[in-house]
């Protein structure tokens, strides 16, 4: 019935009769990529890469950044109670019981990911994000080691010469409450943006309450015609609780139970980060750039966890600069950079006593750095070809030093420098069609909180993973832009994956399951079947499709004389299918509908475990009205409108079974929004 739909649905756009060219700018030919230093129309672009822009999230409720993140294909974020986050670019979740590896992410031009591979995503508050560009596959050669992906996100920008200010707050199903407030002010020479947030729910479940508070601040001064100067305060404190993994027939007896063991350990998570910036761009004459940009962030971590009470001390410094030359003709562009970062933490950990640190079992120092030199060089040789060459070369090394129960000297193990090389291009083939075509190399050595994982052993066996990425595919603008069609194909071979497995104490640790092969084909689909007009009761409709199909394997992966080669790669589904539907109507009433389904995925390397296909649908509904000169804004919005049951991440290579984490059943929520 899904294909049938599906086929209509593409009919009935080639036979609807042509329009005036639209003045959206979610249409794909007015969006611009800014991944790649120099601004560039995603049409033309030789990359893989999703833009999440403004209307896209105005869509979604603005306490979560997830749904929004799942309507591009080959991205999976997960959220397996309030405020534990995951997040998968074509598979990358393998590594990931909890938290981000394995994709780097920038905010603004300072490095939220720290050295050590981890990204603290959870402290941002989903209402302060502009704009989220992702890149698909790996793109390591100027966003140093990662083999999954980049995600650059922008904080909201202002308007030249404006004075704003909005509040709003929503509330919902399960104790939800979100508050925020911002205000921003732009002059000639000077910006300031502010943006607060309160978040608080008790959860779906026995033991997930989460509370979030954030602030933070971006001035930014422009000093001279050529030279600016920007800097980010952002500070988080956040709290959630982790209820556990159940089995299936507790999730399905009961999905609100907690684990009993995480309920009488209280187990959660405490996160207090201060994360700051300053950027500073000038312009050397009219073709000529330069841009340095440095990151700091100091964390204070605690988890109170089933088998013990862990407590970070962490800190990072970072610097990303390069200098960008650009043709009088802008023909070509070309950049040569550095990125270095370092990393230290100082992890304590002792008996958890239902929630209270107890007894000193293990101290240790963990330090990480990277480092890594990139170019590049991109050309247009005509109307119809573009064409880019990238190349880094990356340094990395990590560092421990015992401190209890034994103490010891601090060893250091460096990873043999690496190249990564980029090779794209795109090419116009007629007017409104455009083939693209990439090769790559991906590279991303073990996580520090890999090495020395929850069963708080040090793994200096444990080797980066690593391989070479094909892809190929078009973007096919049509009917004035009414259509938009982006699709791609990929192969992607990656050596000494790595694999989270868990011990009979329910501890982790981490091995390389020898490689994998993934092929997979990502296709996102926009039309307008009702162009947007002044009048009549429908006065607009913009349907999108994003398909995505996964054929990832496990390739030479034996473990304990147990052949897995040929075994489907844990926690990835085969298809997924979003479809969403915008209908707008009078008086700037607006109707948002969006379908979801999931196909059965393997929750162990051997295969014998599977979560089973689920379908989501989830509705919102916006109402705007100015009085004076106050804009107020209504929304009321309803999730998994079908009552499914499914989980939301689930736990991989859970030991005694207990892989499932159950999502909330039907939800509702609703808030307003004053802007002055």
């Amino acid at each position: 019935m899904k294909r049938i739909l599906f086929i209509v649905f593409l009919s009935g756009l080639w036979f609807v009769p042509q329009a005036q060219s639209l003045n959206d700018t979610s249409a794909l030919e007015a969006v611009v990529v800014k991944a790649y230093f120099s601004d560039q129309p995603l049409f033309r672009a030789p990359a893989s890469v999703s833009v999440i822009g403004s209307q896209v999230l105005q869509n979604q409720p603005d306490f979560s950044l997830l749904p929004a993140i799942n309507t591009v294909p080959g991205v999976r974020m997960e959220e397996r109670s309030p405020g534990s986050y995951r997040l998968s670019i074509r598979g990358s979740l393998l590594r990931s019981p909890f938290g981000i590896r394995n994709v780097k992410i920038y905010f603004d031009d300072f490095l939220l990911t720290d050295a050590g591979g981890n990204t603290y995503l959870n402290i941002l508050d989903a209402a302060a994000v502009g704009r989220i560009e992702i890149l698909k596959g790996p793109e390591g050669s100027i966003f140093g080691a990662n083999s999954g992906g980049v995600v650059l996100i922008s904080s909201k920008r202002l308007n030249q010469d404006s004075t704003t200010l909005s509040a709003g707050i929503s509330a919902g199903s399960y104790g939800l409450l979100h508050q925020k407030a911002s205000a921003g002010l732009s002059e000639k020479n000077f910006s300031l943006s502010l943006h607060q947030s309160f978040q608080r729910t008790d959860g779906y479940r026995n033991n997930s309450a989460m509370k979030r508070k954030s602030f933070q601040a971006m001035p930014q001064w422009n000093y001279s015609k050529a030279a600016s100067l920007k800097i980010l305060a952002m500070y988080s404190d956040l709290h959630y609780q982790t209820p556990g993994g159940l089995t299936d027939v507790l999730s399905q007896g009961n999905p609100r139970l907690a684990r009993a063991v995480a309920e009488q350990q209280k187990a959660g998570i405490f996160n207090k980060t201060l994360f700051t910036g300053i950027s500073h761009s000038q312009l050397i004459g009219p073709n000529f750039r330069h841009l340095l940009a440095i990151t700091g962030s100091a964390t204070d971590f605690e988890n109170p966890f089933i088998t013990n009470y862990e407590t970070h001390k962490e800190a990072s410094l970072g610097l990303r600069t390069y200098l960008e030359l650009t043709a009088n003709d802008n023909t070509w562009n070309w950049q040569y950079g550095l990125e270095t970062q370092k990393s230290r933490s100082k992890n304590r950990n002792y008996k958890n006593n239902k929630g209270v640190a107890g007894d000193t079992v293990n101290f240790v120092d963990l330090g990480a750095r990277q480092t890594f030199l990139f170019t590049r060089f991109a050309l247009t040789t005509s109307d119809h070809l573009n064409i880019e060459a990238a190349l880094s070369l990356n340094f990395y090394n990590y560092s421990f030093a015992s401190i209890y129960p034994i103490a010891s000297d601090k060893e250091t193990r460096k990873f043999k420098k690496q190249f990564m090389p980029r090779l794209a291009m795109s090419y116009l083939l007629i007017d409104g069609l455009v083939a693209r075509a990439s090769v790559s190399r991906g590279y991303s050595p073990p996580t520090l909180e890999e090495v020395r994982p929850s069963n708080l052993e040090i793994n200096t066996d444990l080797e980066p993973e690593n391989g070479w990425n094909y892809e190929g595919g078009f973007r096919l603008s049509a009917l004035n832009q009414r259509i938009y069609l982006d699709a791609v194909l990929f192969r992607f071979k990656l050596k000494d994956a790595i694999v989270r497995r868990v011990n009979t104490e329910g501890a982790e640790y981490f091995v390389n399951a020898g490689g994998t092969s993934q092929k997979g084909l990502e296709a996102q689909l926009t039309g307008w079947l009702v162009p947007q007009k002044g009048n009549g009761l429908l006065r607009g409709l913009k349907i999108t499709e994003a398909y995505t199909y996964s054929k990832f394997k496990f390739t030479d992966y034996i473990i304990k004389k147990v052949d897995l080669s040929g075994k489907w790669l844990t926690g990835v589904p085969q298809h997924s299918l979003v479809s969403s539907a915008e209908f707008y109507f009078p008086s700037k009433f607006k109707v948002y509908i969006q379908h979801n389904f999931v196909s059965a995925l393997p929750l162990n390397d051997a295969n014998t475990f599977y979560a089973g296909k689920y379908h989501l649908l989830q509705a919102r509904l916006n109402y705007s009205r100015l009085l004076s000169k106050v804009l107020i804004n209504f929304y009321a919005g309803a999730d998994n409108i079908l009552n499914a049951r499914y989980s939301l991440g689930n736990d991989l290579n859970a030991f005694g079974g207990n892989y499932f984490n159950p999502a909330a059943s039907r939800n509702y929520y609703g808030g307003v929004t004053l802007s002055f």
